[in-house]
């Protein structure tokens, strides 16, 4: 990553614009404006484009930012999406990233890098930046991520990295408290 600093803004009417920059025409990952686990399979593709990005504007306008967008300088370079893990219906059904147990969590659902930035190690810095605003927002005693681990020699894109890489979580300090599928940890680091 380069000497410039890297800050974060919850995401908000202020911060739109720079959301969709960062997002880009299709929407992040294939329409998905970062409602893919907020919304049930049915939902979540009946909307894809359009209702999706209307779905987000409308959480942006809410009380409680649904993520933050990152900047490098001014320039708007990445998003991660947050929240309570009841926020995340599809999580919680999910038998990859169900519940492991009743401790409260912020789960990072997702994180996505703007074209032209990916590559640079900014997903650790992303991360770490992440984790020190939730540790001042957020009442959860944990954060919880649910990173891709790629078979070694691989690479994951967007469409399919959009929780972020295991070895990324890894650098920051989390650890694995559950796999319920070779490919995809479940992990956490303390807020407390």
């Amino acid at each position: 990553m380069s000497t410039k600093k890297l800050t974060l803004s919850p995401l908000s009417e202020k911060t739109w614009a720079d959301f969709e920059s960062v997002m880009g025409r299709s929407g992040g990952a294939s329409g998905c404006w970062c409602m893919h686990w907020r919304l049930s399979m049915l939902e979540f593709m009946k909307n894809k484009g359009r209702g999706n990005k209307a779905a987000m504007r409308e959480l942006a306008l809410a009380d409680r930012a649904p993520g933050v967008v990152a900047y490098l300088d001014d320039e708007p370079v990445a998003w991660c999406g947050f929240g309570d893990r009841s926020d995340y219906p599809r999580m919680q059904r999910s038998s990859v990233m169900k519940p492991v147990d009743e401790a409260e969590v912020v789960s990072l659902s997702c994180l996505y890098i703007k074209k032209g930035h990916r590559g640079a190690g900014l997903s650790t810095a992303l991360i770490s930046a992440v984790c020190d605003h939730l540790a001042g927002t957020s009442s959860a005693d944990w954060v919880e991520a649910y990173p891709v681990e790629p078979a070694q020699g691989r690479k994951a894109g967007a469409d399919n990295a959009m929780t972020g890489i295991a070895s990324a979580f890894l650098e920051v300090g989390f650890t694995e408290v559950a796999r319920r599928r070779p490919d995809r940890p479940v992990m956490r680091l303390p807020l407390r």
